[in-house]
């Protein structure tokens, strides 16, 4: 039988409660603490903090404080990258962020879902699906993208835009919900 950590990874249906997930949250919780006093600190010195909780961490990521996670062991970032201010990550599966990427202040990455069935949510169930942003991203301030979505390679996120729906590489995605627009 899985432990509700096992179902949260294999984007199972899970309870996002349970003490084993409660004891991850709580280690997240506290490198947060210790992250976000970091402003002062030098990137290499955020960098090296980043190494401690996240699956990945390319060469010269920077992400400023405050920043917030579920869990961090899920987020794999590439070499480069960038989060601006106030960032959320909610990380029940694999986020992955690749190489150059820049994400605008207040962006949300959302893989946590809900059931649409009433009575599994009255059971406090829900699921994960992965969200992959790909290298040369652009997604700007206060953008959110939702579970399950994929984005290519040099795309942009216009501000504020709620991506439902994977964009493909060089596309420019724009709106709420976001719609594809044409390069140019």
């Amino acid at each position: 039988m899985k432990t509700q950590k096992q179902k949260m990874l294999a984007g199972e249906l899970y309870v996002a409660d349970d003490p084993e997930l409660a004891e991850d949250n709580r280690r997240i919780s506290a490198w947060l603490d210790r992250y976000n006093a970091t402003s002062t600190l030098s990137q290499p010195e955020r960098q090296a903090l980043l190494a401690e909780a996240f699956a990945r961490v390319g060469d010269g990521c920077n992400i400023r404080p405050p920043f917030h996670c579920d869990y961090g062991f899920n987020i794999s970032l590439g070499r480069g990258v960038f989060l601006n201010f106030n960032c959320c990550i909610l990380d029940v599966v694999a986020v992955s962020i690749g190489d150059m990427t820049q994400i605008g202040p207040g962006v949300q990455i959302l893989t946590a879902d809900h059931p649409r069935d009433p009575a599994q949510r009255r059971q406090m169930l829900e699921f994960g699906r992965p969200i992959v942003i790909g290298a040369n991203v652009w997604i700007g301030g206060g953008a959110i993208i939702l579970p399950g979505v994929t984005i290519g390679d040099d795309a942009i996120i216009g501000a504020g835009s709620v991506v439902t729906r994977d964009v493909p590489p060089g596309g420019i995605a724009v709106g709420n919900p976001a719609r594809l627009r044409m390069p140019g």
